[in-house]
């Protein structure tokens, strides 16, 4: 009982020490131990990361499900932990449309047949639509919002212990600039001494944390590649199925053809090239921690040889076995055995040390 009773009066006394040393520092009557400048970089990376990831996923939301009610109706099924209902989307309702109307006039009248047609197609399209939808949450949303609820609410929670640590510290100097006897003077520097040694481990491991951000902007850049790949074959497939259509609408009697085509160029017609859907698409990996190396990569690594290559955007490394990359510099790289397939050896004068490929473009 006394036990408790003497915890949780220092409990007390260490939570009022805290808010003394904050509110004195409000009014500029403490001193403030600051951060390194790299620390502090660090944290503003961090803080810029989590805010632009926000932006980004709410629009890619906006872009997919344009309709608010549809939103929210999911956002609570999700906490909910509920699958939610399935409903057309607007494709296939529309087609569901054409189809019923080109039935009631008659599939054997051309009006009938051409809605039948087109409603068909809006079907395919809704269809690639459903499937542009379910990739981009998988391999674009899902990563960016476990950032958001992972690691980076990780990161608050030891920048926060950072900020305790920071406090502890300075109201330990401040005792020590007030004590006077030699007992008082000893205590606190022993006490200062402890509160350094724990603010200095806590910035180590807040440090640890916020270079990790690299790694995430690593791995996001590759879910965007996935997401860049999504849409380049949504588009390719809509593409292909109105060029389909369009040809069908063209053998039917001139007569249904569309009239205000006669005003345009003289009757000419609109040359609309194919370009089918197995076009040859980016190379892009598939899942979040395969290799997106192309072909080029590949070779490199199977020749044991070395290759120029430039470098797309800044890269900071995140240790002493990385280096860090200037966009627009030319780098030579080269295959180690052994190296995990999505990062190479990188040769800047002197300097050597294992860079993303994903920030490579190789030349010729």
């Amino acid at each position: 009982m006394d036990f408790n009773v003497k915890r949780l009066a220092a409990d007390a006394g260490t939570f009022l020490s805290r808010a003394v040393q904050f509110t004195e520092e409000k009014f500029g009557q403490a001193e403030k131990t600051e951060l390194d400048a790299h620390l502090e970089n660090l944290l503003v990376r961090a803080e810029n990361t989590k805010q632009w990831t926000e932006r980004i996923m709410k629009q890619t939301e906006v872009l997919l499900q344009p309709n608010p009610n549809v939103r929210l109706e999911e956002f609570v099924y999700e906490k909910l932990e509920k699958k939610a209902p399935t409903r057309m989307n607007n494709h296939e309702l529309l087609g569901q449309s054409m189809i019923e109307s080109g039935n009631e006039f008659g599939p054997g009248t051309a009006y009938g047949n051409a809605l039948i047609k087109c409603g068909e197609t809006e079907k395919q399209i809704g269809g690639a639509e459903r499937e542009l939808i379910q990739s981009a949450a998988i391999n674009f949303l899902t990563p960016f919002r476990n950032f958001l609820e992972g690691d980076f609410k990780t990161i608050l929670k030891e920048r926060k212990l950072l900020q305790v640590k920071r406090l502890d510290l300075d109201a330990a100097k401040t005792r020590l600039k007030k004590a006077r006897m030699a007992d008082a003077r000893a205590a606190a520097e022993q006490e200062l001494r402890m509160t350094q040694s724990e603010f200095d481990r806590q910035a180590e491991i807040t440090r640890l944390l916020l270079e990790g951000v690299s790694s995430t902007h690593a791995h996001h850049l590759r879910c965007l590649n996935d997401f860049v790949e999504a849409q380049t074959t949504y588009y390719a497939q809509c593409y292909q199925y109105m060029v389909d259509l369009q040809k069908q609408l063209g053998s039917f009697p001139s007569s249904f053809s569309n009239n205000n085509q006669s005003s345009v160029s003289g009757g000419a017609s609109i040359s609309v090239p194919t370009i089918p859907v197995t076009a040859s698409l980016p190379s892009v990996s598939a899942g979040h921690g395969s290799s997106t190396a192309s072909g080029g990569f590949n070779e490199l690594r199977s020749s044991n040889g070395s290759r120029k290559a430039r470098v797309l955007y800044d890269y900071d490394a995140a240790s002493s076995s990385e280096l860090s990359l200037l966009a627009d510099e030319v780098i030579t790289v080269s295959s180690v055995p052994g190296m995990d397939s999505d990062w190479l050896m990188g040769e800047r004068g002197n300097q050597k040390g294992k860079v993303p490929i994903t920030y490579l473009e190789l030349l010729n």
